[in-house]
């Protein structure tokens, strides 16, 4: 039974990782948001084809616009770190009880 928790605690440790990659992806898409960057840029048509899917989801759902400031990038850090904060911590807690 060891076997499992250790899988599940790597999965754990891998989806927090990956979380943590995409929250700064979320960061520096924002930053980059406030100057005029370069659409045709390689990087910065990564980081919208990264972001755009999710913040697009949160603008419809919940129009987060005030004032001409898009909050929907701080709705997805906050999803993310509920998401580390429940999923991960519950994966390493099961894997816990596996070992």
């Amino acid at each position: 039974m060891f076997v499992l928790g250790n899988l599940v605690s790597a999965l754990a440790s891998v989806l927090n990782m990956l979380l943590s990659a995409y929250m700064w992806i979320i960061i520096i898409r924002a930053l980059i948001s406030w100057v005029s960057p370069d659409p045709y840029n390689p990087i910065v048509q990564f980081l919208r084809a990264a972001t755009d899917p999710v913040l697009y989801r949160v603008r419809r759902w919940l129009p987060v616009s005030f004032g001409g400031i898009d909050f929907s990038p701080l709705i997805v850090i906050a999803g993310i770190i509920f998401l580390q904060a429940f999923l991960v911590q519950s994966l390493l807690d099961l894997s816990r009880a596996l070992h």
